[in-house]
């Protein structure tokens, strides 16, 4: 097909609230050059679709979601040897892959695509490899959590990618130790991009001023891993140290709001905080970005090893942030330079971070620097973008020599 070169690009339940980065990478990537065709499993439910740029990215998406018994006839393209392992929900997951599979060969011929890169390693990159079984194009991954986390059939996978990024160190050595022989020749470290222009301040940070309420924001998918238990309980300290704090959280959890967010709400209400908390919901992009500008600090007191996106935008943003010493974290914040770690499951250490923070305006200032200065020099999108289309093979015209790329190769 004549024109410009064409990619697909693969996401599960796209758009979804913590799809913002794949978004913007999909834009970056057309603006170098490259048709992006967007594919997805099934669209998100409506209320989850609460990016502004939500309806044009579903117009724009291709969902590859089928009957289960369409892709029967192609049985033969199965991993039997995979299923000999008897590895559990294996086989089950591989029966509703086969059609989403065959649909996205179809696609891709029509489009004259011969690569798709997926952004996960769970169902849609089970689809994918099955595709390239049936004569579809290549494909490639991006791990962004621990495989385990992932589904079943890692092995399968991985083992017909041509390359795979992952998106931080303790991720590849886990991927080097649970994969062995399966993973593909060329793995890459590369983080997730943050797009500079888009998060950034109106107006420089300032700290809170004498009696005015110290305003903590957290952002993320309401569930146990995130540790907004304990960030509960550090309110609950910081107001009694006579720390006049306010804490708002972005996110719903998986039942819209019926499932961890009630834990959430009978935990406030056990520590007496309900009137100092704000829980959000579900929101976009544009109301992130507006809670950042007007937050005194970012709180990410995760106790699980996934990096945290909404921790990365805060620091484009400028926004001093306390963090868990996760390996996520570890590997996007220098203790003490541009932010501050604590240990996880830790809400005393925690709350005296954060004291800090509200009593020493200078260091607060002085980490909203170095935060936003991080991020600019090693973070920005366009830095993944182009890795991801030099792996892909391809060469994107607007490139130039003052741009490096920062990744590492296992």
């Amino acid at each position: 097909m004549a024109g410009r070169p064409r990619i697909g690009y693969l996401v599960p339940r796209f758009p979804g609230p913590s799809h913002s980065a794949f978004w913007r990478e999909a834009q970056a990537i057309e603006a170098l050059g490259t048709k992006v065709v967007l594919y997805s499993t099934q669209p998100p439910a409506p209320a989850l679709r609460v990016h502004p740029w939500a309806a044009l990215a579903s117009r724009r998406t291709e969902y590859l979601v089928c009957r289960p018994w369409s892709g029967l006839f192609a049985l033969p393209a199965l991993p039997w040897s995979d299923l000999h392992r008897f590895e559990p929900g294996l086989a089950r997951e591989l029966v509703l892959s086969l059609g989403p599979a065959r649909r996205l060969v179809e696609s891709a011929a029509r489009h004259g695509i011969d690569h798709v890169h997926v952004q996960s390693s769970g169902r849609v990159a089970l689809i994918a490899a099955l595709a390239e079984r049936l004569g579809g194009p290549s494909y490639s991954l991006t791990l962004h959590g621990p495989l385990s986390r992932n589904g079943p059939g890692q092995s399968f996978k991985w083992r017909g990618a041509r390359f795979a990024t992952v998106v931080t160190h303790r991720l590849l050595a886990e991927v080097k130790t649970v994969l062995a022989q399966d993973r593909p020749a060329r793995l890459v470290v590369q983080p997730l991009g943050i797009d500079c222009a888009q998060f950034r301040r109106e107006s420089p940070y300032a700290p809170p001023a004498p009696g005015e309420p110290f305003r903590i924001f957290a952002c993320g998918r309401l569930e146990q891993a995130r540790g907004f238990e304990d960030l509960l309980v550090a309110l609950r300290r910081l107001l009694d140290q006579g720390i006049t704090a306010t804490l708002r959280i972005a996110g719903e959890d998986d039942l819209g709001g019926h499932g961890f967010r009630k834990t959430l709400e009978r935990r406030s209400r056990e520590l007496q905080v309900g009137h100092h908390l704000t829980l959000l919901g579900a929101v976009g992009e544009d109301r992130v970005l507006a809670e950042l500008r007007a937050a005194h600090v970012f709180a990410h007191p995760g106790h699980d090893e996934s990096p945290n996106l909404a921790l990365a935008e805060a620091m484009a943003c400028g926004l001093p942030v306390v963090g868990t010493a996760t390996a996520g974290a570890r590997e996007l914040v220098t203790h003490g330079v541009d932010g501050l770690l604590v240990p996880p499951r830790d809400p005393v250490t925690l709350a005296s971070a954060l004291e800090g923070l509200a009593r020493t305006p200078e260091r607060a200032l002085a980490l909203s620097g170095a935060a936003r200065a991080r991020v600019q020099h090693d973070l920005d999108m366009r830095r993944g973008t182009c890795a991801l289309m030099r792996e892909i093979g391809l060469s994107p015209e607007a490139i130039g020599d003052d741009l490096p790329v920062l990744t590492a190769r296992a």
